[in-house]
């Protein structure tokens, strides 16, 4: 079967949840240590085994692409040339989605790039540890079918969320049976959240085009999903990492402070720092 080679991240969102930070800055350059959150989402792909990658990107969000344009005036910087080497190996391209219709219509710009491989999916504001596309990619090639990460939520939080219901196969993974965007906490089938990481094939696109725009006439992504679902079998994998989705205050304190413990030159001041914090 052909290995996952390109990568879709939808990176046009307005980031009104980090406001006023994002007013003049993409939520996807929101700094956690010394990166900007996207190039977390880059390397989780090039790690993957991914070589080409499409941006969609929107307006007020022009920093992206420079921002991925190699450096050539700072020498000797070890982020700076880590950064270059993998740009060295990947083929990035952008495309503006022309307004914010939704995560669906989003996915819908990537079709000619995709052609007829499948692909991966990740969002430009979410940062998985381990990389849960790489885990994804083993689901894949174990069923041949669209792949969805999933996470348990408490059951308060399902309205945050698209969920899932699906029946319990081997080793964390389901066949889906159904998919809703935000149900109630009553209503919902599970607690099995969709996180943001997708392992796609073409069909999507059709489905995609046969969606009703939802709340705020948004092409939501979960309702295609359920259309194509009807079409073909698609699987859920229970992601067995965490997740933190950059787009909430909460989370990316958690990740600064996570991965800030675990940096090389800074980890031993953080961990100190908190440390003593919590002796208090």
């Amino acid at each position: 079967m052909q290995k996952i080679r390109k990568a879709v991240i939808p990176a046009a969102g307005l980031g009104t949840r980090f406001l006023p930070i994002t007013k003049s800055m993409p939520k996807e350059m929101l700094p956690v240590v010394h990166k900007p959150v996207i190039q977390y989402v880059i390397e989780e792909a090039y790690h993957s085994g991914i070589t080409d990658i499409l941006i969609i990107t929107g307006k007020g969000k022009r920093s992206l692409e420079d921002y991925f344009d190699k450096n050539n005036e700072i020498e000797n910087n070890i982020y700076l040339d880590d950064l270059d080497r993998i740009l060295d190996e990947l083929n990035i391209f952008f495309i503006r989605q022309k307004e914010v219709k939704g995560l669906g219509d989003a996915i819908r710009y990537a079709e000619s790039f995709v052609n007829d491989d499948s692909f991966a999916v990740m969002l430009g504001d979410t940062i998985t540890i381990p990389p849960c596309i790489h885990e994804l990619m083993a689901v894949h090639e174990k069923y041949n079918a669209p792949i969805i990460a999933v996470e348990r939520v408490p059951w308060e939080m399902v309205d945050h969320y698209g969920i899932i219901s699906g029946a319990d196969l081997e080793r964390d993974d389901f066949l889906i049976e159904h998919l809703v965007e935000k149900p109630s906490p009553q209503s919902a089938p599970s607690n099995l959240a969709i996180l943001g990481s997708y392992i796609l094939t073409h069909g999507i696109f059709n489905a995609i085009q046969q969606t009703s725009p939802g709340k705020n006439g948004e092409i939501q992504l979960t309702d295609a999903l359920n259309i194509l679902n009807c079409q073909q079998k698609m699987y859920a994998h229970l992601f067995s990492g965490r997740r933190y989705d950059i787009g909430n205050k909460p989370d990316w304190l958690k990740a600064n402070i996570e991965l800030g413990m675990q940096d090389k030159e800074l980890g031993k001041d953080i961990t100190g720092f908190i440390e003593n914090l919590c002796r208090k």
